[in-house]
């Protein structure tokens, strides 16, 4: 798939407010700070389109782009922001978890996560919590380019190996580098076969 065109849509807090029509979406979620406006832009070959910051917890709304005019690209508030306070992130949680269980326009959601540490228990309470509740995700390895080809390969494998502890079958992964564009093509086209099928 090659992005032609992608723009700004709408920001909100609620699901209910999200765009009224029936394209399909495709959601990016992660930690604070894991890279996720970096690679959205990656993506899109549009460097301001997500907002990128220095300062975790930047993204605090649901954010919908609209892609060549077919699907929506949904760029979610990064759950775990240790800064924000006890009610700020109850918010998030209650925000992210409505959009994931009543938005019947998500198709997949595409976890983030940074390839450079080991498997952290924020994020794979949350991959638990999206099997329990049968919401189709990938997982996203981010910031390739700060390790070796190999070390990548290993922290992956890593994953696996946890994963497949308390899961049966594996969820679909990537391996990206914003920096180094790597990856891009493969969730593009992952998206695209997911479409033909709709």
């Amino acid at each position: 798939m090659q992005i032609k065109t992608a723009s700004f849509v709408i920001s909100n807090t609620d699901v209910s407010k999200c765009p009224q029509s029936q394209l399909p979406e495709y959601a990016f979620i992660g930690r604070s700070n894991v890279g996720k406006s970096s690679l959205i832009n990656m993506l899109c070959r549009h460097e301001g389109l997500a907002k990128t910051s220095s300062k975790p917890g930047k993204t605090l709304l649901i954010n919908h782009f609209l892609i060549n005019n077919e699907w929506h690209l949904v760029d979610l508030p990064g759950y775990g922001y240790a800064q924000a306070g006890k009610t700020q992130r109850e918010q998030l949680r209650k925000m992210i978890e409505r959009y994931c269980l009543l938005r019947a326009q998500l198709i997949s959601l595409f976890v983030l996560v940074d390839i450079r540490h080991s498997p952290q228990t924020i994020d794979t309470d949350f991959m638990q919590w999206l099997g329990e509740n049968e919401v189709p995700f990938a997982i996203v390895f981010t910031k390739s380019d700060k390790l070796s080809r190999q070390k990548a390969d290993e922290n992956v494998e890593l994953y696996k190996q946890h994963l497949l502890e308390t899961w049966e079958q594996l969820p679909t992964m990537f391996v990206t580098s914003s920096a180094k564009a790597q990856g891009a093509d493969d969730i593009l086209n992952y998206i695209e076969q997911i479409n033909r099928t709709l």
